[in-house]
């Protein structure tokens, strides 16, 4: 049955909780000069600590967003699902938490896991569990009211758990967690996939189902590789080969390909593989060249994330957690702990080596105050001052052309990780095309600031373009981590600029290179460079001179999450 829910009464219900919200919003916001590493446009609730988000869908016109929040404190534990709402994915509102610990399945725990809308538009999560015994299993809950467009409440299944390790099937009941979106086969069953491992090997445990209540373990995973370790908050969904749309889920057919994305325990990174999805004997088939887990969604800090198919504007929309950069002393400190970056439109290059990912376009409602620089020479070792923008809370894009000085690049000599690259070579080491791009956060007088800018080198007869996230001069408080990212952007800088989005808020940086080629997201607490003291600055550390062809900024409006 579709559900149809008019705007009216949707904008009602709104209101009433609005409305019980608004003396709790004044609070917080009258305090913000106080907390000025709370961000105004990310994710975040008002206080405490979130980490995974979960069970992203759409669902009567509203998005729906669960997470793994400790309504206790700023530190992990007493893990429950809190659950928010939005008619935009910008603006959010707080609902009773819809998933918490009350049967002997999960009263330990209600761990990360994903929803699925079965035929008749009908939601269903499927989580994990920990038992009164610590072992990891596998839950469903159900809506209460499928009337409600908020799905305020939820009932568990009465069989639960429907997924479980035993003596038998000899999963290791400490890693066997964090359940996918599942599919439907051309065979009528239901697939999902549990993350888990054996000994060093990473896997994706396949189950199947027909009436997604009892489930099957196959005889073989999805997919697995030696040495990846455990395979957190797995992620497989189908993308176009040619084109920007998303497609539902369980798709599957020659215009497509298929990513399997894990969230690797070992290394707290989340990476992907491109290949192609053999129904027939229900195998993940890598492309050449992706046999092992070597892209990254991000390449800062960035775990845990989850997509979804989103019907209404047509797009694969991912939403992912990035924790603390602080000492846990300062996050119990501040009160809170996580954020979620802002929601991506995701889909395949055309290429098809790799994804692309860009915040999604209502963000952009956010803008306010654009400030336009006309193209010009950015001399090397000159700084450029951005002024009229709200340095601490604001979107930039700015694109560069360096295809007349590349006879001036750099010789790398062998390769080079490139966040090693990024280290070694900070923003203040000056070669011939780089380093340049942006400063944000910078005190008067640089005593902080922390850069994200690009450096082209010459490698084996091409052009390499290094995308760098640079925090070690982003604090003067050295309890936090300043580690420096780095990535390579696939980009050809003979036919194209360098183009370079940075959304900034407060203590979070998150940038996307080459339209979204490259990103790399950075926790920052500048101590000097907070509220109206920080500034922006366009850059050229280089010994070229570069060209700026774009620069627009904007100050963000703060967002409406209660």
């Amino acid at each position: 049955m579709t559900m149809f829910i008019s705007t009216i009464y949707l904008l009602t219900l709104f209101s009433s909780i609005y409305g019980t919200a608004a003396t709790h919003l004044h609070t917080l916001s009258s305090d913000s000069y106080n907390q000025p590493y709370r961000t105004a446009y990310h994710f975040q609730p008002p206080k405490n600590w979130i980490n995974d988000p979960n069970g992203p869908l759409r669902y009567g016109g509203l998005y729906h967003l669960f997470y793994q929040y400790n309504p206790k404190g700023a530190v992990w534990g007493n893990i429950v699902w809190a659950h928010s709402v939005s008619k935009d994915l910008v603006n959010w509102t707080p609902l009773d938490p819809a998933i918490f610990p009350s049967q002997p399945s999960d009263i330990n725990g209600c761990w990360s896991g994903s929803a699925t809308l079965l035929p008749g538009n009908k939601p269903v999560i499927l989580y994990t569990g920990i038992n009164p015994k610590n072992q990891q299993v596998q839950n469903l809950a159900k809506p209460k009211n499928l009337s409600d467009p908020f799905l305020r409440e939820w009932v568990k299944s009465p069989k639960n758990p429907l997924m479980a390790p035993t003596s038998a099937n000899e999963i290791n009941s400490s890693s066997f967690r964090d359940p996918t979106t599942a599919w439907l086969g051309q065979d009528g069953h239901w697939r999902v996939l549990v993350g888990s491992k054996r000994r060093t090997r990473g896997m994706a445990l396949l189950y199947r189902s027909k009436d997604f209540s009892d489930w099957i373990q196959a005889k073989h995973p999805l997919h697995s590789t030696l040495g990846s370790g455990m395979w957190e908050c797995p992620d497989f969904f189908p993308v176009l080969k040619n084109g920007q749309l998303g497609v539902d889920t369980s798709v599957n057919d020659d215009y497509v390909s298929h990513v399997l994305k894990a969230s690797l325990d070992d290394r707290k990174h989340d990476y992907y593989m491109i290949g192609s999805y053999n129904a027939a004997k229900d195998k993940f088939i890598p492309d050449k060249g992706f046999e092992e887990f070597v892209l990254r969604y991000d390449y800062g800090k960035y775990y845990a994330s989850k997509t979804f198919f989103d019907d209404g504007k047509k797009r694969r929309v991912l939403l992912g957690w990035v924790n603390e950069s602080s000492s846990v002393a300062d996050d119990i400190k501040k009160g809170w702990s996580g954020i979620h970056t802002i929601p991506r439109a995701i889909w395949l290059h055309k290429s098809g080596k790799q994804l692309v990912q860009w915040p999604v376009e209502e963000i952009e409602k956010l803008r306010a105050k654009p400030v336009n620089l006309p193209p010009q020479a950015l001399k090397g070792g000159k700084l450029l001052q951005i002024n009229g923008v709200t340095a601490t809370q604001a979107d930039v894009e700015i694109s560069f052309e360096v295809s007349g000085e590349l006879r001036k690049a750099e010789d790398l000599k062998y390769w080079t990780d490139p966040q090693i690259l990024c280290s070694t070579k900070g923003s203040s080491l000056r070669s011939r095309l780089g380093p340049f791009g942006l400063l944000v956060f910078a005190s008067e007088g640089l005593q902080e600031f922390t850069s994200v800018f690009f450096r082209i080198f010459r490698y084996q007869h091409k052009y390499l373009v290094l995308l760098c996230s640079d925090q070690s001069r982003s604090s003067l408080n050295k309890n936090n981590d300043l580690t420096t990212y780095g990535t390579f952007v696939d980009v050809n800088p003979l036919h194209e600029k360098l183009s370079l989005r940075t959304l900034i808020d407060h203590s979070v940086v998150e940038s996307f290179g080459g339209e979204g080629r490259g990103c790399i997201t950075a926790r920052v607490y500048p101590t000097l460079a907070i509220n109206d003291k920080a500034q922006i600055y366009a850059f050229n550390n280089g010994t070229a001179d570069v060209k700026i062809t774009r620069f627009s900024a904007w100050s963000m409006k703060k967002a409406h999450i209660l």
